[in-house]
């Protein structure tokens, strides 16, 4: 197996530079890899979350208002990967639940500006220290030096698929 030291090299070439004659069962096992890496993540992070009473949903959007402060619901929608109904219901629950508000935005008389309320922090600010312990936990078992490559090869792809999904690339060809 490749050091990430060696990885890293490689994935900063283009595709057309890197040709390979294995692409097809490379991609196969990366959809593999990556769909079992989702459903696994997404059972743990439910477990996690889902025990204060939101969904995985409703987290995602209190992560994104307590990280980048307040958003517009197309904003929330763009970085949740949803449409402005679902995005705008799932406000909605947060806003019943106390953790968002919803105010006239300081710049555009049109728009409401979505924020986390403090209670909403901090329940963020409790998840997320319980999914970082979990995090801990996964990762003891690696090499520092792959615990450092990990994230920037997931970040980078992650980058590409949001480069795909914001070139259309979500529909069936």
């Amino acid at each position: 197996m490749s050091s990430p030291a060696t990885l890293l090299p490689i994935l900063k070439t283009s595709p057309s530079e890197a040709a390979d004659p294995d692409l097809e069962r490379d991609a196969e096992a990366l959809y593999d890899s990556v769909s079992e890496l989702v459903r696994v993540y997404q059972s743990l992070d439910r477990d996690r979350i889902c025990c204060h009473d939101i969904s995985i949903a409703q987290c995602n959007a209190l992560e994104g208002l307590s990280r980048k402060g307040g958003l517009t619901l197309g904003e929330l929608a763009a970085h949740l990967y949803l449409d402005k109904s679902t995005t705008s219901r799932v406000v909605d629950a947060l806003e019943r639940k106390g953790y968002a508000d919803r105010s006239p935005h300081p710049t555009d008389g049109r728009a409401v500006l979505l924020v986390a309320t403090e209670r909403g922090r901090e329940l963020y600010q409790s998840i997320r220290k319980g999914l970082l312990a979990d995090e801990q936990t996964l990762l003891a078992g690696f090499d520092p030096e792959i615990r450092r490559a990990m994230p920037q090869l997931i970040a980078r792809l992650a980058r590409a698929v949001a480069a795909r999904l914001g070139a259309g690339g979500a529909c069936c060809t």
